[in-house]
């Protein structure tokens, strides 16, 4: 008997309920519903769509793999970039800024449901008779305990809720693809720190043999001077030949300390830390094949331009917002209570109480506070779209660019090889014909620069093709779309949280002065 009482009250607010779930099915959505901008139509990177194939190793219409750096075909390099997935702070700052926006919006889900809350209580009072204008009536003392459930549902009839979800849903996409530009940047500085180091080593290898070559011409210069057949003169320029080539190590050996500083704060290590990998040109292979994408897809493969997509979808929603707080808002709340003067009557027959009441909210006058909220959502929207736009070119700029460095550094690294061979045997013959006093010793050390400036030349211009090289795979969005979600890979390489205690453990862990 005493369930049927209990139950009673709840019929009517959930008959309230229910007719509230009916007409939020008939509800509207205010506002314009999002639409993707469409790719440019674009045919080419480049005025001259013959000069993008210049470049033999190009695939035009290839897809990116989606671990590009592996095309590099060294294990070290792939390494460090599994290392930095795990432990570069800027990599976990940017997914912890994505679960942010990501539980922002599963929580912002619930205002689509009715919130339930409980409340308790119990007091001890005493009343006076003066407090009724009777001062003779002697004072009572008294228990009072009191339960109670309450139901609030607000009806999203015009859309305004779902239009703040759908806001917070594209911004959690925004900052999903801030995070993988985030780790393309990284993967990228690490591939292009490993080229500057591997080329800063061959640099300091040729500056080696340079001052090991000068310094076994020194002696033969010597040899000859106790001979008789050159002059001191010689002795002391071939000298300050060798100290000038000398000052241009020490630059160079801090440099390359430089690179591999920077090399392990990139995989999140601290400079004190040794990081065995050793880079080396000979180890970093230049790939055979560059995968080309075509332009109508960069818009869809760039993080940078998908997140400002993303930031145009969240301002597109808020107009919505906007328009829908100019209409009336519902709101429906029921309240089941039980009260009684002893904890062990509170779900008596006769204790139960209960109370349900309807809101209706319709902004009237407000001083053209709504107008201008419209015209600003509708500004911010315009901004949104307009840095699109910028994004979009500025990528395609990227591409172009790239595409063009690339063309230019296969011709500069042939004229740099063809340039260090016949510097090689320009100096092999002229030091023979100085041994045999056939040229003067002015011609040798011309030679000499001419090699060195030839083969430190050849260094650069490959460590550059292979630096542009990654830059090209950057500039078309590093392949995220061909691999596993990098959310779920960092998370599932974070170590497993301890399970967070209940309110119960807690208070037992408090009364027992843990």
């Amino acid at each position: 008997m005493l369930s049927k009482r209990r139950d009673y009250p709840l019929r009517k607010p959930i008959n309230g309920l229910l007719l509230a779930a009916s007409l939020m099915t008939a509800s509207c959505t205010m506002g314009p519903d999002f639409t993707r901008p469409a790719a440019p139509e674009v045919k080419s990177y480049t005025p001259n769509a013959e000069a993008e194939h210049t470049v033999k190793a190009l695939q035009p219409g290839k897809d990116l793999p989606g671990q590009w750096w592996t095309l590099f075909h060294s294990k070290a390099l792939t390494a460090l970039i599994e290392q930095a997935i795990k432990h570069n702070p800027d990599l976990q700052s940017a997914h912890a800024t994505l679960v942010q926006a990501r539980e922002n919006a599963l929580s912002k889900q619930g205002s689509l449901w009715p919130s339930l809350d409980a409340t308790g209580y119990a007091t001890r009072q005493q009343i006076s008779g003066a407090q009724f204008g009777n001062p003779n009536f002697p004072g009572s003392v008294y228990s009072l305990f009191n339960t109670s459930i309450g139901v609030s549902y607000t009806l999203d009839v015009f859309g305004a809720i779902r239009r703040e979800i759908e806001g917070l849903e594209a911004q959690a996409q925004y900052q999903r693809f801030q995070l993988e530009a985030a780790f393309l940047t990284i993967a990228s500085n690490i591939v292009t720190t490993a080229v500057q180091e591997a080329s800063v080593r061959a640099q300091i290898d040729a500056t080696q043999e340079m001052i090991a070559a000068q310094t076994q011409q020194l002696d033969v210069i010597k040899q000859q001077f106790e001979l008789g057949s050159t002059s001191k003169t010689a002795i002391l320029a071939q000298q300050s030949a060798l100290e000038q080539t000398k000052t241009t190590l020490p630059p160079l050996q801090q440099q390359l300390t430089q690179l591999r500083n920077r090399l392990k704060i990139l995989v999140g290590t601290f400079p004190s830390t040794d990081l065995a990998a050793q880079f080396t040109l000979e180890e970093i292979t230049l790939p055979t094949n560059l995968p080309l994408s075509l332009p109508s897809k960069l818009v869809e493969q760039r993080p940078d331009i998908r997140a400002q997509e993303a930031m145009l979808h969240a301002a597109s929603a808020q107009i919505g917002v906007v328009i829908a707080s100019v209409f009336p808002d519902f709101t429906l709340k029921a309240n089941v209570s039980t009260i009684a003067t002893e904890a062990g009557n509170l779900f008596a027959p006769g204790s139960d109480i209960w109370n349900m009441t309807a809101n209706l909210a319709q902004p009237i006058f407000h001083g053209g506070q709504l107008t201008h909220q419209r015209k600003v959502a509708k500004a911010a929207y315009q901004q949104a779209a307009s840095q699109y736009r910028s994004t979009v070119l500025q990528a395609f700029q990227h591409v172009a660019d790239t595409l063009n460095a690339l063309h230019y550094d296969a011709d500069e690294l042939q004229t740099q090889a063809s340039s260090q061979n016949a510097a090689r045997e320009t100096l092999e013959l002229t030091q023979t014909q100085f041994q045999i006093g056939a040229v003067s010793y002015l011609d040798l050390l011309t030679a000499q620069h001419d090699y060195q400036q030839a083969h430190l030349g050849h260094i650069k211009a490959k460590a550059t093709q292979l630096g542009d090289t990654a830059a090209l795979f950057l500039a078309l969005g590093g392949g995220w779309w061909q691999r596993a979600d990098l959310s779920q890979t960092i998370t599932d390489n974070q170590p497993k949280e301890k399970p967070v205690r209940s309110w119960l453990e807690e208070f037992e862990r408090f009364r027992k002065g843990k």
